[in-house]
């Protein structure tokens, strides 16, 4: 009986395993690419739906929890990150962006009010993307006195920027001692 070489064996082991992979990609269909209107719209209500989550998750008598007296706090930063998708909506909606940074914490006393405030932008920023569709990307809008960019670009910004405070949110929640939404275990 002859033996045959250990890399002999392998070399026969993955041509026919190459061989069976080559095969089972004639067979499958390739699906195109989603139209960049959809993936934006996805990440814009992705992020929202996380920030969304934790509004609606995180106890109330924690919503004025700051790290340090230096940082703001869990209400300021849900504040400012659903106020900033305004910088977005705002000048795709042809309007004026904010005058302030951050809505203010006295204009929304419960969490209820942030929760609606959250949901709202979310929604707000939704729209304007869908108004603009695949075309209205490249679109360039007027976001800051004397500076234009265009309709994806700052999407895509507030995306980034909000994907930002939801990282910050939560160290938050692991500071107070919970699990953020997004971390727990799915049923």
């Amino acid at each position: 009986m002859e033996k045959i070489p250990f890399l002999a064996i392998v070399l026969l082991a993955f041509a026919s395993s190459a061989n069976a992979q080559d095969a089972m990609k004639k067979d499958a269909v390739v699906k195109p690419a989603d139209p960049e209107s959809k993936v934006v719209l996805d990440s814009w209500n992705d992020i929202g739906r996380k920030l969304t989550t934790m509004a609606e998750d995180f106890p109330e008598d924690k919503y004025d929890f700051k790290p340090t007296p230096a940082e703001r706090s869990f209400a300021e930063q849900l504040l400012h990150a659903a106020g900033s998708m305004y910088y977005f909506t705002n000048p795709v909606m042809g309007q004026k962006p904010p005058a302030a940074e951050d809505p203010k914490r006295d204009q929304y006393k419960t969490k209820a009010d942030i929760v609606a405030f959250v949901k709202k932008s979310v929604a707000d920023g939704a729209a304007a993307l869908q108004s603009k569709g695949e075309k209205g990307l490249t679109t360039e809008v007027v976001y800051y006195p004397g500076q234009k960019a265009r309709v994806l670009d700052i999407a895509n910004g507030i995306i980034e920027h909000s994907g930002e405070h939801y990282g910050q949110l939560v160290v938050y929640y692991r500071l107070a001692g919970l699990v953020p939404p997004e971390s727990r275990p799915k049923k």
